[in-house]
């Protein structure tokens, strides 16, 4: 069966799972040790699914404690299976045995170790020493090892190439593009951070249950992460947990203010919507705001910005009603305090907020943060050739 798991529930866990082993476990009573078991074991299972599984079906047993009392789930993999259902099963192949509060930790905590109270056990001896292959009760071991593995893995390991999972997800951002390994330069600092990401474009056009490539790789890259995805189109069909969508125009500029507000503040927007130029800075106008401090905010498929079609020009590349002349003027603001002026000047939000702007083939990688480093010295002449400038100082 699926365990039914809401986006508040996972957030709230994968922040207690920061916390003391006192505060966690005082935290997981509140919100109930079931539940909190099984929104876990439902993201164990969604991990599972990554890795090498046996080719039989294989229940593993799940055995976690809490506070005096024990909980049994048995998870079932192989065979292009892998459900969770509360239970107690007698003689699986698999027995894993853990604290709740580690677990939680283990799944959804900072970076590890959190393995002193697992236990894995597989209690099926070969049933000789000559170990026959085709014996039946060997089989059971082989694959229960395969699953033993899996589900270790799940609880471990933390994918890190993103190209991998672009891939294994089918998206766009490996082999049509070859984006992935600029994310990896520029998102690994957040990969095992608490971070929220949203993407605007979730591909699939009007199919309610298709696209959603990239969020499934989000979510893999960012395992403590939560992933929203934005769409013209209704999604609902893609929703999972630690993946919501939602359905609206990107051109909006009021709903994207609205939505920042409500679902935000957002660690990384990336833009691979519409690509028309207006959307863009609309979007950008929009949701730069709501991106934390330190945070970023990407815009993909620039090609579209030279081409007229798209609101692009290839005649007037500074013009700052395309995406890449807009860009442009995101240069001159990172300077904005080197620039001469009559007067006094108040600079604008971006000039305050945006601290760089990196440029790929096809893509952008703006940074958030304050950019209030001190112009060059006033005694450094700004109007007069500095060589003449200096010649009348000696």
């Amino acid at each position: 069966m699926s365990l039914a798991v809401d986006d508040v529930l996972i957030e709230s866990l994968i922040s207690i799972a920061e916390g003391s082993d006192a505060d966690s476990a005082a935290k997981i009573a509140e919100l109930g040790a079931e539940r909190t078991a099984e929104a876990v074991l439902s993201e164990v299972a969604s991990r599972a699914r990554l890795l090498t599984e046996p080719t039989d079906k294989v229940p593993v047993q799940f055995d976690l404690g809490f506070a005096g009392d024990r909980f049994g789930y048995v998870l079932t993999v192989g065979a292009g299976v892998c459900e969770v259902e509360k239970n107690w099963q007698a003689d699986t192949p698999v027995i894993v045995r853990q604290d709740l509060v580690e677990f939680l930790r283990d799944v959804y905590g900072p970076a590890g170790p959190h393995d002193a109270t697992r236990e894995v056990a597989i209690p099926h001896p070969p049933t000789s020493p000559s170990f026959d292959p085709e014996d039946p009760l060997n089989k059971l071991r082989s694959y229960a090892v395969v699953a033993a593995h899996q589900v270790v893995g799940a609880l471990t390991r933390r994918p890190t190439d993103l190209g991998e999972l672009a891939v294994r997800f089918d998206s766009d951002k490996w082999g049509d593009h070859w984006y992935t390994r600029n994310y990896e330069r520029y998102f690994e600092p957040f990969r095992t951070r608490r971070v929220k990401i949203l993407e605007l474009g979730i591909g699939g056009y009007f199919l309610p249950d298709q696209g959603g490539a990239s969020l499934k790789m989000w979510k893999h890259y960012f395992h403590r992460g939560l992933v929203y995805g934005l769409d013209i189109y209704d999604k609902t069909g893609l929703a999972e947990p630690r993946i919501k969508t939602i359905q609206g125009n990107q051109g909006d500029v009021a709903f994207l203010d609205s939505l920042g507000s409500t679902d935000g503040p957002f660690d990384i927007v990336v833009d691979d919507g519409s690509h028309h130029s207006s959307d863009v800075l609309a979007s950008f106008t929009a949701l730069f705001p709501h991106v934390r401090p330190g945070g970023l905010y990407v815009i993909e498929d620039l090609c579209t910005s030279y081409w007229p079609g798209w609101g692009g020009s290839s005649d007037d590349l500074g013009d700052p009603q395309t995406s890449m002349g807009f860009l442009k003027t995101l240069l001159d603001g990172l300077n904005h305090q080197e620039q001469v002026r009559a007067g006094e000047y108040e600079p604008s939000a971006l000039e305050r907020t945006v601290t760089g702007v990196h440029l790929h083939h096809n893509m952008a990688i703006i940074e958030k943060g304050l950019n209030t480093e001190a112009g060059a010295p006033s005694w450094i002449s700004r109007t007069e050739d500095p060589m003449g400038w200096i010649n009348k100082q000696q």
